[in-house]
């Protein structure tokens, strides 16, 4: 799958950016509500390996869904990593298999 380079979540418009690696160790991805912005690491900022296209679409998905909690408000499922990735998991599964007639 493509990363597009902005996605609507509610009312906000997100650019994103895929960049080389995230600044904060071990970061794969991060979400910026406030400067709506969600940022994708290319590769591994603690190994400096390259991260598969798999991984950079579970992570933008991953973000995603941060994003999607944030407008509903629903900060107790935010602040749950367990469950965004396993919900971002299913989401990037749900839309890598999809068949369009």
């Amino acid at each position: 799958m493509k990363i597009p380079t902005t996605i609507r979540v509610g009312k906000h418009k997100y650019s994103v950016e895929v960049v080389e690696a995230m600044l904060r160790k071990r970061d794969r991805a991060r979400v910026y509500y406030g400067s709506r912005k969600i940022e994708i690491g290319r590769n591994s900022n603690v190994t400096g390996k390259r991260f598969s296209d798999t991984q950079v679409n579970d992570a933008f998905w991953h973000e995603v869904t941060h994003a999607i909690l944030n407008d509903m408000g629903r900060d107790t499922l935010n602040r749950d990593e367990r469950f965004v990735t396993e919900f971002a998991n299913r989401l990037t599964q749900a839309i890598k298999t999809a068949k369009f007639a």
